[in-house]
């Protein structure tokens, strides 16, 4: 059951259509610890050109899905309240495992540093229990 609906979602940061990219929120701890799902349709606008002949999830989205659920943690904290959440960094990504049409990746960040606006996240996006992507994004939370 999601703890915060896209719509929710939407009231945390200003992502839209076609770049709001996590459909739910299922865990999270504020400024701590977020789990977020994505599920990926057939028809989503990437896949048409990567690649048609046999549709394989950018490893790029995946870095930025994950990107958006710490941004949904961080900004979840009172004080970051109407912030928002740059992306400032990606360290030690790994791909492991190919995402396709029809999976649905569990998207997991643990906020491990914070000093000031600047902050790290430790971040895995899974199917089906299997990682399929990892690495540490840095953020910095702007006005």
């Amino acid at each position: 059951m999601a703890l915060l609906n896209q719509e929710q979602i939407k009231e945390i940061i200003p992502h839209r259509d076609p770049f709001l990219l996590i459909d739910e929120v299922v865990e999270m701890e504020p400024g701590v610890r977020v789990v977020a799902k994505k599920y990926l349709k057939p028809d989503e606008f990437w896949f048409k050109g990567h690649f048609p002949q046999e549709p394989v999830q950018p490893g790029v989205l995946t870095v930025e899905m994950l990107a958006q659920a710490g941004a949904v943690c961080a900004l979840s904290l009172p004080e970051n309240k109407g912030k928002i959440a740059y992306f400032a960094g990606i360290d030690k990504a790994k791909f492991r495992k190919k995402v396709v049409p029809g999976d649905t990746l569990t998207l997991e960040v643990e906020i491990i540093k914070t000093r000031g606006s600047i902050g790290v996240g430790k971040a895995t996006a899974s199917v089906d229990g299997k990682r399929a992507v990892t690495c540490e994004i840095t953020f910095a939370i702007g006005a």
